[in-house]
């Protein structure tokens, strides 16, 4: 009897660092600072499929990377103690369970003190992760890095969508007036998801915005809103932010997107203002022909992860100590 999708579960963790099972108690035990987990899902995607193929891609090609970054001078593992707590037993089809099994491990990572650090899977699976998240921190901000609004109320009457994540954040208690939705592109999001962020007082920064800002300045809005007087941000990264070039396995693909280094440089400034959790979604391995999607989505994880430990604080130092 099929217990789950045959593609979840551990084969090779994340940057090989240990596993360890979702547990507080047995995670505080091993000092972990920052947690990985896995939610293969994509049932709720109305488009195309392959994101629960998503963990393993990026697991699989974390192996490209070392946990040293010498620009930095600076250990990603050492300085958060990461360790990998594997994937959501998946039930298939059915998100309520699914979600119900994921916000409890994501749970146990969150009340541990660790950084949950959530690979997707559709960006439904953000859900889980923003319930978990919410039920041990009183006042976290929220944003968002995506092509798309996710503010549908529900999808056809679905409201555990890949369309709804910001929506049912708002519902489990995040303050829409710090929540930002950062790199949102107008050719792709219906009149009501709009209309959901002026009546609720929600951030919107247009791609448009960003081009003519830059993205410093957008990093130092978005701190602003969601920084400030929160104990927290709760970073939610979509890989269909990237243009296609950059992305092309993902559900959605975006002609006009960001590139790799303004998507990379928008992660470091807002992950430095501290990390109540962070995910990664979207990712497709089986709809891209390379492994430039999967990639980007494992550098991600490494930059967001660095920059909350404080990696940015010795990159001036290790540049002026370096020979000329």
């Amino acid at each position: 009897m099929w217990a789950s999708v045959l593609h979840a579960g551990i084969l090779g963790t994340f940057l090989k660092v240990p596993y360890v099972e979702p547990n507080a108690e047995r995670l505080r035990e091993w000092g972990a600072r920052a947690a990985i987990y896995g939610i293969p899902w994509d049932s709720t995607s109305i488009s195309r499929t392959g994101a629960n193929y998503g963990p393993r891609g990026i697991r699989e090609v974390s192996a490209q990377f070392l946990t040293y970054n010498a620009t930095w001078d600076f250990d990603v593992v050492e300085a958060t103690g990461l360790v990998d707590c594997g994937d959501c037993h998946v039930v298939p089809a059915d998100a309520e369970k699914t979600f119900a099994a994921s916000q409890r491990d994501i749970g146990e990572i969150v009340a541990s003190g660790a950084v949950p650090v959530v690979l997707g899977g559709d960006h439904s699976v953000t859900i889980p992760a923003v319930r978990a998240v919410r039920e041990h921190v009183s006042n976290p901000g929220l944003v968002l890095i995506d092509t798309h609004l996710d503010t549908a109320p529900h999808v056809g009457g679905l409201e555990l969508s890949h369309c709804c994540p910001i929506t049912r954040a708002v519902d489990a208690g995040f303050d829409p007036a710090k929540t930002v939705l950062v790199a949102i592109s107008g050719w792709m999001n219906p009149r009501t998801e709009i209309e959901y962020c002026r009546e609720r007082g929600i951030t919107v920064i247009w791609l448009e915005d960003l081009w003519e800002m830059g993205t410093r300045a957008v990093v130092e809005k978005a701190l602003e809103i969601a920084g400030s007087d929160t104990d927290g941000i709760y970073l939610t990264v979509d890989v269909d932010s990237l243009d296609g070039a950059y992305a092309p396995g993902t559900c959605v693909p975006t002609p006009g997107g960001l590139n790799s280094r303004e998507l990379l440089t928008l992660v470091r400034g807002i992950s430095k203002g501290g990390l109540v959790g962070l995910d990664v979604v979207e990712t497709a391995p089986s709809l891209d022909s390379s492994s430039r999607t999967a990639a980007i989505a494992g550098r991600v994880v490494l930059d967001a992860l660095a920059a909350h430990a404080g990696a940015e604080v010795l990159q001036k130092g290790a540049r002026e100590g370096a020979a000329p």
